[in-house]
Order: structure tokens, then C-alpha cells, then sequence
């Protein structure tokens, strides 16, 4: 397992961007697929992106995923924040695999403690 330690949540304008990052002390996440996850308050957790352990970042959407290796962190930036993104965020990583969506019991994730977003409009 892996300790995740996910920040950079806030306050937020609508039309704002933002960055969260995902770290990992006394850890290297070179090894680890890693996810980025919100959950909006009485609905289920949603998968946003990802990126393998093999690549540096990915985009989809307004999802900006990013692996920066000298800092043993992946960043997670949001463009044109709308309300509805309100959420709390949350990273996971699960080593040598792939992340593609939510974990099963089979390949489960180890999670961050969540980072909340809120975007006022």
C-alpha cells in the first residue's frame, strides 16, 4: 500500500482553472497508475482520468492529468470550473496496473484523503 496525500482544493470562481496535486511520501509513484476521482455529496463516486505508470499525462476534456517525476507528484487541473463541479476530489494509485475506472475487489486502489472543490458561480 501507499499513502496518498491529495491537495490544492478550494474556493473557486466559475471559469476558474485549478490544479490538485497527488502525493506520495517516502514513496515513489514511478511504479503506480494514478487516478483521480470526485464525489459530489449523495452521489457516487465518479472516475475523471488517469495515468499509467508508464506515461507522463493525459487529457480528457476539461481534465488535464500530469505526472511531474521529480516531484513524486501527478496533478490533476480543471479548466473552465463549473458549479456542478463542486465535489470532493480524490487521487488513487494502484502499482504496475492500469486505472480506467472504479476499483473492483480484484485490483482495488489505495485512495488519498480528498481535497473539496467548491466553484461558486
Amino acid at each position: 500500500q501507499v499513502q496518498l496525500v491529495d491537495s490544492g482544493g478550494g474556493l473557486v470562481q466559475a471559469g476558474d482553472s485549478l490544479s490538485l496535486s497527488c502525493a506520495a511520501p517516502g514513496r515513489t509513484l514511478d511504479n503506480y497508475a494514478v487516478g483521480w476521482f470526485r464525489q459530489a455529496p449523495g452521489q457516487e463516486r465518479e472516475f475523471l482520468a488517469a495515468v499509467s505508470w508508464s506515461a507522463v499525462g493525459s487529457v480528457k476534456g476539461r481534465f488535464i492529468i500530469s505526472r511531474d517525476h521529480a516531484k513524486n507528484k501527478v496533478y490533476l487541473q480543471i479548466d473552465s470550473l463549473k458549479p456542478e463541479d463542486t465535489a470532493v476530489y480524490y487521487c488513487a494509485a494502484r502499482q504496475w496496473g492500469v486505472i480506467t475506472g472504479a476499483p473492483s475487489p480484484d485490483e482495488p486502489y489505495d485512495w488519498g484523503q480528498g481535497t473539496q472543490v467548491t466553484v461558486s458561480s
